[in-house]
């Protein structure tokens, strides 16, 4: 099973080293850069510009291919904090992208890992928690198939699905202000991903909670939405199987042979599905990001496309596909844990 973990992870390896490479040749192709000097008042002039772009190897003038090049040349030559060049603020892409190098082992620190370990305390716990919420309310909705619990289940999954992830956020912003307002404090707080100048363990730790408790919530709720969906359908195929028949005639109780048999088979195909639906909550973590004011990678690409940053955004793509490089050899792991065909 590890050589077939570590060839699956080199191929998507390099497909995220060409999806990156892509982003850039899309974002030089359509992004103007120059437009961000034109206008001014004094005016900037020509050479000026062409000067500054050329600095962060965006120059408008010079072919598409060729920055290319020099790009991935400069990824590949120049030191690590250089790696993906400046954006057009002059600051370095890789610096913003994970901090001060110095603070890297310090988990404990507000600003581990820059952007990214802004983005990852929401991924990672949002993306975990909606798919244990999301599997067991599929399972539960099948094995209570046109129940009221599952009468349930399918009409707010419905619901969360066809509503646009700032919307959550927004109503979750609104509910959090009443709840406030309530108690008299500012027990729940969601702009920022921490409040400034708390020192000492408890109070940081409450602090970090605090902030973090809504964009999960919101990010769980909507990525558990799609995965009940999924789960239910996968299930209600293996409840109609040839083997829990035969496993409830060799005398197993339904709720073993259903835990037993039924939910290892149903949780093979959600393996596949976890990669996919990851890419999916990088997107939406991203519009959480702007609602709730964190300063992550999220907010670091869209801040990017506005404001046509080529290098910016590279390094923006090149972070999404790295999670999802992760999450697939994750879903990798898990198919061939579950299904012993895939080991042999």
């Amino acid at each position: 099973m590890t050589k077939y973990i570590l060839r699956r992870f080199v191929n998507y390896a390099i497909l995220t080293g060409l999806a990156t490479v892509f982003a850039y040749i899309a974002a030089s192709s359509f992004f103007q850069p120059r437009n961000r000097y034109l206008g001014r008042n004094p005016p900037i002039d020509e050479a000026s510009i062409d000067a500054i772009l050329s600095a962060h190897g965006v120059n408008d003038k010079d072919p598409v291919l060729l920055r290319t090049w020099w790009w991935i040349e400069n990824f590949v030559t120049a030191p690590f904090m250089d790696k993906l060049g400046t954006d057009l603020n002059d600051r370095s892409v890789v610096h913003q992208m994970l901090g001060d190098p110095s603070h890297w082992l310090l988990f404990w620190e507000q600003g581990w890992l820059g952007r990214s370990g802004v983005s990852l305390r929401l991924l990672i716990i949002g993306s975990l928690l909606a798919a244990l919420v999301g599997v067991a309310a599929g399972v539960w909705g099948a094995v209570r198939q046109y129940k009221a619990s599952d009468q349930i289940i399918s009409y707010s999954s419905f619901i969360l699905i066809s509503t646009p992830t700032f919307v959550g956020g927004v109503l979750l912003m609104i509910i959090a202000t009443k709840f406030n307002q309530a108690m008299g404090g500012q027990l729940i707080r969601f702009t920022g991903a921490y409040t400034p100048g708390i020192s000492g363990f408890w109070p940081t730790t409450w602090d970090f909670i605090s902030h973090l408790l809504l964009p999960t919530i919101a990010l769980t709720l909507f990525g558990a939405a799609g995965y009940s969906r999924y789960q239910r359908a996968v299930m209600l195929d293996v409840l109609g199987s040839d083997f829990i028949r035969t496993a409830r005639a060799k005398g197993a109780t339904r709720t073993r042979a259903l835990i037993k048999h039924g939910l290892r088979v149903a949780l093979i195909p959600m393996s596949t599905y976890f990669a996919y639906n990851f890419g999916t909550l990088v997107s939406g973590s991203a519009f959480l990001e702007i609602v709730f004011s964190w300063s992550g990678m999220g907010q670091y690409g869209i801040t990017a496309v506005q404001q046509s940053d080529v290098n910016a955004l590279a390094g923006t793509v090149l972070f999404s596909a790295i999670l999802v490089l992760f999450a697939s050899t994750l879903s990798e792991f898990l198919y061939a844990a579950l299904d012993p065909r895939v080991r042999i």
